[in-house]
Parts: C-alpha cells; structure tokens; sequence
C-alpha cells in the first residue's frame, strides 16, 4: 500500500504516520532552491564536470529533485551526466506526487515525466531515466541508515531532508548521519534547513565541518557542512578489486549483439569515444540476430537474486525501447501471460497488493481465456513485459553519437602495448586488438569485451564459461488478420504470436510467428545439420503444446510441413496459395557463466588495467544486457549503481 497523505488547506501534502508537513508551510520551491541547490554550491560547483553526484535522504514528493533537474537543464556548463540519488522508506502514490507537483507550472512537464516512472517501487534500489539517459534518479526505497549501508555510493552532494528530528528523530541520530558520511568524498557539501543541536554536533562528530548561514523565512538560520576530517576515511573498495574511477575517453567494445550495444551507448552518453569491432559487415549478426524475442520479469516465491535482477532490468530496457525504438514495428509494452506448467505459483502471495502487482500478479480471467487455457491454469501476468527485435534496438543503440562501428574485424587476440612517448611526456599504456595476421585493427586505454560465446577465446578460457546453442521454428502468418492470441506467452518456452516483418533489410513484409527455444549445451555448431533442425522443431513443438495446448494445433500444419520439408535457415515459401507456409529456422550460440547469470566487471584490475567484459547473458540478454551496460558503465566511472549492490556483486567478475 503507498503512503497515505492528508492535504491541508493551503495546499500543503501532510504526513499523518510523522504528524508533520511535506515542506516548509512557505513553499517547498523556495526551501528546494536556496536551502539545498543553492547550499550545496549548486550549480556553479558542477560547472564543466562529466558527471555530479547528489545525495538526499527523504525524496518525500520529489520536489528537490525536480528543482535540480530544471537547473540541471537551464545551465549551459551543466555535467554531461546528473545522478540523483534519494531515500525513501514510504512512497506516495503516483496521484499524490503530481497533486503535490503540478501545482508549480514551471515544473510540470518534469513533474509528468516523473509521475510515469512512478511505479512498482518495492522495497530496494530503482533506477528511473530521464533526458536520455542523462539524468538518472536513484530510489533508495527503505529505512535511510540500512539503505546507504547495505550500498557503495560515493556523493559530491547533500541535501540532508525529512521531516524535523522531532517527529522522527531516526531519521537525524548519529548512526544515520555516519551512514551519510560514509558516502562522501572530501570536500563533499551539505546543506540542511534544521539547526538541532544534536544535529550539529553529529555532523561535526562524523567529520564535517559545520557553519550556520542564514536561513530560509521562516527559518533564522540554515546549516551547511563540509566533509573534511581530521583522520583519513577508511574505504570499502578492496585494492585491488575495482580500479579507480575513468573519466570518459577512447574506448574499444569488441561485439556488435545486444551486449556490445548496450554497453557501447551506455559509454557514448558519458562522452566516451567508442569504437565498436565486430566480425560481421552489421551489427547484430549473433545471436542478437533472432527474429523477435520476449522481455519478461522472472518470478519466484521467494523474490531470488534473478527475480530481482530481471526487474531492475526491465525498467532499463522498457526506458531505453522508449527512446529508440518504434512501438508497433520495433517493440511492444503488451505484456505476457506466464504458463506455470511446473504448477508452481512464481508470486509472492504478498504481492496481490501494494506495488508488486504493478509488474506481475496472477493471470486475470481475460488473459486465460484469450490463451484458451482453462480459469483453474497456474498462470502469471506480467504487466511490466513484451516483445522486440533485438537487431533493431542494437542498431539504434549503436547508431547513438560518439559510437564508430567497425564491421568485417574479427579480433583474434589483445595486447598490452606501451605507445611512444610524446614530447618527452610517457605515454599511458594501450590495448591493441589484432586480427589473425597481428595487425591493429583498433587501440585504447579501455577494453570491453561483449563477443558472446566469442568472449571465451578473447579472455583465453580465464572463467569456465559455457557455449549453448538455440533454435527457434518460425514462419510467416498463412491468415495476418486472425491472429493465434493478442499477447506472447511464455514458461517452458515462449510463443511471439505476431510481429511485423517490415523494415529489414531483405525488405520482407507482412507479419511472421516465433516459438523456441532449444538449449543445446556445449554445441556450437553452425549452421546446425539437418538432423538438428528436425530435432529442434520437433522440441519447439512440444514446447507449445504444453504451453499452450489450445492454441497449438493453429501451428500444426507449419510444423508438420516443415518435420518434412529440407529445413534451411533462410528459405522463403514458394508454394501456393493453400499451402501452409514454410517453417523456418533460426540458430545461434549464447554463452552462460556456471551460475547462469551475467559477468559484467573488469577482468583483472591488477594484472590487466583497463580490460573490461560485459558478456554471458544467455537467453537473457533482452532483459539483462542494458542493464549490464549501465552497470558496467558504472563500475567504469566510479558512479552510483544502477542496481541494488548485492545484485551487482551477484553480475561483478570478481565472483568467479
């Protein structure tokens, strides 16, 4: 259930749970302004930086952070990239925080942007995007001490917000303000409208240094604070384990799927100059190159590592599709329905209320009808959930400034080369990717490797990681207008009803099925044999009977025809009118790590400076490869994660 709110006279949001206000009763436009943009030196302290890091405890309505944001945007010295991280142990309703917002007309339009990304705010860490990427909200949902302990956060801001220590003295005590502490760098500022004693001399205890400014009316006084301690801050970061944080510079991304992509334009939004090596003459000749694929949020009763892994990795590629892509032809946010054929119930009972049910909840009757399943089927819904094409969004991913595809390079190693030195100055040391010849085909200070199931060459078989080729059968549609259900579905395999074929470049039209997938472990064949084809449609047949049962026989003819008919990947139907049309078949190889989940992370921070990877997503990759890519682009710069810490432990190298 979200936050309830009473609202006073005078417009102002209050809290019955803190029996306090929202804001100052003068307006919190004022309070956002001067007590804490302007506090903390904003935004004359951000002018000309890569990136700027704020921290406040106490999102509430979202007030401050809209402030920063539109000052963010009216400023011509502005840092390429905004993080904006907030804790929030009681979320309002998304009704509340645009009745509480949209009161101020200058700030409507990012109230609204806000007000949409507002959703399924479960306990954890959520990253919500805006200006492309460029402006990055972290929610912190939970107690503000446990949040910032539990993550790696480093800060150059502090807006030190709630309500007064009166009414919720947790929120100011000294553990709390040494979990704040712990987030700062020297010389971080804080800014804060409360002058309690107990307060000043907590910050002072935790190595700020603490003077009194005049205050915002009604307010005397305000506090600022300066992180600087007499003694040296201890540090989380292992040595050794993460390097130092890289500002924006060239790079090099071998792989040109979903992985390469994702982490290609992550960088390119930063200001990296990125060259991506592939292979291939376009991108997405792997196995990106499948014809259409679901993204889905993974569901477990006991909401697992993945569970919550896939969720953070939804809302990235939800946003980033947004951007990118062209809903209808591209992608669709249509949800799908999940066949719990194992009959096991995937949700959490507690999730039939509050935010959880915004991503999944138990299948509606519709839903079951529409699939033709009967109303007792273990079935989920998942809201937050679609279909794309993956080769499309690399494409645009790649197609974002500051990005070079360099096609037709097949990189058969790396070496670490020390460059001349210039003008008596020694030169930092590059990576060189070389083709089978020894010839450079690229050079940089940084290397990510994102090759797919190439990878294992590349790292020289560093981790154990395993290849798993995959087909899936698919066709053209015999009838477009009577289409087999309105919505993928998915459990023991998934079943893409329809997708336009439009827009390739073979100039295909009409609109085309897909159903898969096998995984065929340790083989790596390609093209797969003959034999191998039959065997893989007949293993996507039976996939969609028992996913599907009602439905399936609609297909039976395709697959029938195609158990028969010489299986070629790319063959077109020829037949006439009353002949089915001809079953295709897709193949590539993926790779997975031992735990079947990402490796995202440097490959060795000691021994190999500046080599990255970013690979084994597996089938995956459409729900976890953006996100990697934010990740890694992360670790790279030394920002807040996109993710929950424990989870990006869970994908970090340093696990194998």
């Amino acid at each position: 259930m979200t936050e309830p709110i009473e609202w006073l006279p005078d417009g102002t949001p209050y809290s019955p749970r803190f029996g306090d206000r929202y804001h100052s009763e003068n307006g919190g436009l004022t309070q956002a302004r001067r007590v804490f943009l302007h506090g903390c030196g904003l935004p004359e302290a951000w002018a000309g930086q890569s990136q700027w890091r704020i921290l406040e405890t106490g999102f509430g309505f979202g007030l401050n952070f809209l402030v920063t944001w539109a000052a963010w945007r009216a400023d011509p010295q502005r840092p390429t990239l905004l993080h904006f991280v907030s804790t929030e142990a009681w979320p309002v309703s998304a009704g509340d925080l645009l009745r509480a917002t949209s009161v101020h007309p200058e700030l409507a339009p990012l109230a609204e942007a806000l007000h949409r990304q507002w959703w399924g705010l479960l306990p954890g860490v959520h990253r919500l995007r805006f200006d492309d990427g460029r402006v990055l909200l972290t929610l912190y949902v939970g107690d503000t001490q446990a949040m910032l302990r539990q993550q790696n956060l480093t800060v150059d801001s502090i807006y030190l917000d709630g309500f007064s220590p009166q009414r919720n003295p947790e929120s100011w005590d000294l553990h709390t303000l040494k979990a704040v502490a712990r987030c700062c760098r020297r010389g971080t500022q804080l800014a804060t409208w409360t002058i309690a004693r107990a307060v000043r001399d907590g910050l002072a205890q935790c190595g700020f240094e603490v003077t009194r400014v005049p205050g915002v009316p009604p307010k005397r006084d305000n506090l600022h604070a300066t992180y600087n301690p007499r003694w040296e801050p201890r540090t989380t970061r292992q040595a050794g384990a993460t390097p130092d944080p890289s500002p924006p510079g060239p790079c090099i991304v071998i792989g040109g799927g979903i992985a390469g992509a994702a982490a290609a334009a992550s960088l390119a939004r930063r200001g990296w100059q990125v060259v991506v090596l592939d292979q291939a003459p376009e991108p997405a000749a792997g196995a990106s190159a499948l014809p259409v694929g679901v993204f889905a949020p993974h569901v477990s009763p006991d909401d697992s590592v993945l569970s919550r892994l896939s969720r953070s990795g939804i809302r990235t590629t939800l946003e980033q599709a947004r951007w990118l892509l062209s809903e209808g032809m591209d992608w669709a946010h249509c949800g799908v329905l999940e066949h719990r054929t194992d009959g096991t119930p995937g949700l959490s009972p507690a999730w039939d209320q509050g935010p959880g049910a915004a991503w999944s909840e138990p299948a509606p009757s519709a839903a079951l009808a529409a699939a033709q399943l009967p109303p007792d089927a273990t079935a989920c819904w998942h809201h937050q959930a679609g279909w794309v094409r993956p080769a499309r969004l690399a494409t645009a991913l790649l197609a974002q400034p500051g990005i070079r595809w360099q096609g037709g390079c097949q990189v058969a190693q790396l070496r670490r080369a020390e460059p001349p030195a210039a003008h008596d100055h020694p030169a930092a040391p590059v990576w060189q990717a070389l083709d089978a010849q020894g010839q450079v085909l690229a050079e940089a200070p940084t290397v990510v490797i994102a090759a797919g199931a190439g990878s294992l060459e590349l790292l020289n078989h560093r981790w154990p990681l395993q290849p798993v080729r995959g087909q899936v059968s698919w066709g053209d549609h015999a009838d477009p207008a009577a289409p087999l259900l309105p919505f993928p579905a998915n459990g023991n395999g998934n079943l893409v009803p329809r997708f336009p074929l439009g827009g390739d470049a073979g100039g295909r039209q009409g609109w085309g099925w897909v159903m898969g997938s096998t995984f065929e472990r340790d083989v790596q064949a390609l093209p797969p044999s003959a034999a191998d084809v039959q065997a893989a449609h007949a293993t996507n047949w039976g996939k969609l009977q028992a996913l599907l049962p009602a439905i399936a026989p609609q297909l039976a003819p395709a697959f029938h025809q195609g158990s028969l008919a010489p299986p070629t990947a790319a063959s077109e139907p020829k037949g006439g009118p009353a002949a089915p049309p001809a079953l295709k078949t897709w193949a590539a190889v993926r790779c997975t790590a031992p735990d079947r989940l990402p490796i995202v992370g440097p490959v060795d921070a000691t021994d190999l400076p500046g080599l990255w990877v970013n690979t084994a997503m597996g089938a995956r990759g459409l729900t976890l490869a953006l996100l990697c890519g934010e990740l890694l682009a992360a670790r790279l710069q030394g920002e807040p994660l996109p993710l929950d810490a424990k989870l990006a432990r869970a994908l970090g190298t340093e696990r194998l």
